[in-house]
């Protein structure tokens, strides 16, 4: 293939295409007209010689070839984007820029409010695009240049990965204010005999609950399981449900519905950390990103 004959304007187009799975979301987020970016994607299919996507209700799904190509396109503009972007004239106040996270629900709450008016104040160009994936995809996707930081917890990486402690923590048990147990300590026979919330997304339950639980000979009794972090107050408010979620986050809600007690054993704390890959190590721009999240974290 002759790349001189090839517009690598297609190649952004198609990322936006794979980011919004919608033909008129894509042309806002370029941004260009719909039936400019129509007519792009009719020329994306001639040059990759697929459907690339195919409608399906209300969205544009991507084709097998489409999501095989998703993350090398992904990667290539980021890398084109740090050639074309001069570091050493990096001033947060003018510089137009992304910068790609890896935050889950829990961490967003907590973080990304003081995060934003930060950014709003020192640096209104730059923007964030905030995702959540597994911790294993966290780590590919810092390898692989498809993230700038990820916000987490104990992952497990090697030396190519740089990490940074940001503020600690320690998970509690949570019920409602009128829970059965809400007036009393909460023993270890009330935590085993009660029915539990469990948020299934995230490995840190399983860790710092069932596996402890499970070095005694214990088990608990989960009996619903939720993606996210942020559903668990409202299941709780209406149920007989225990949940064993982070302390900073229940300190956070402050709801009046809710109570939170000491797990009924032994539990360390721990930190949530900031990750990043040791390309980004002397960037100018990477360094004040990570400043900017660690005061971001100072009180908490």
């Amino acid at each position: 293939m002759n790349l001189r004959s090839i517009d690598l304007n297609l190649l952004v187009i198609f990322d936006a295409l794979m980011a919004e799975r919608h033909v008129t979301r894509a042309a806002m987020r370029i941004p260009m007209t719909q039936p400019a970016m129509s007519n792009a994607l009719a020329r994306l299919r001639h040059v990759f010689k697929d459907e690339l996507f195919i409608r399906s209700g209300g969205t544009m799904e991507p084709t097998p070839r489409a999501l095989e190509l998703g993350e090398a396109v992904r990667q290539i503009l980021r890398q084109t984007e740090r050639l074309m972007t001069s570091d050493v004239a990096f001033d947060p106040a003018t510089t137009e820029r992304e910068f790609t996270g890896r935050m889950s629900d829990l961490t967003g709450y907590l973080l990304l409010p003081d995060m934003l008016a930060a950014l709003a104040s020192q640096a209104p160009k730059i923007t964030l695009d905030i995702l959540h994936m597994s911790p294993e995809r966290t780590i590919k996707a810092l390898e692989t240049d498809q993230l700038d930081f990820a916000i987490s917890m104990q992952l497990r990486h090697n030396n190519s990965i740089c990490s940074e402690q940001l503020f600690e923590d320690q998970m509690v048990c949570v019920m409602r204010s009128d829970h059965p147990l809400a007036e009393k300590d909460l023993t270890l026979n009330d935590f085993l005999a009660a029915d539990h919330l469990r948020v299934a997304m995230s490995p840190t339950d399983i860790r710092f609950v069932d596996n402890v639980l499970a070095d005694h000979g214990f088990t608990r009794n989960v009996v619903a399981k939720v993606p996210h972090w942020l559903l668990v107050p409202a299941v709780l408010e209406r149920s007989d449900l225990l949940a064993v979620i982070s302390g900073k986050l229940v300190d956070k809600f402050a709801s009046p519905g809710l109570v939170s007690k000491k797990l009924p054993f032994e539990s360390e704390p721990f930190s949530w950390d900031i990750y990043w890959h040791k390309r980004n190590e002397g960037s100018a721009a990477h360094r004040w990103l990570r400043e900017l999240i660690k005061f971001s974290c100072s009180d908490k």
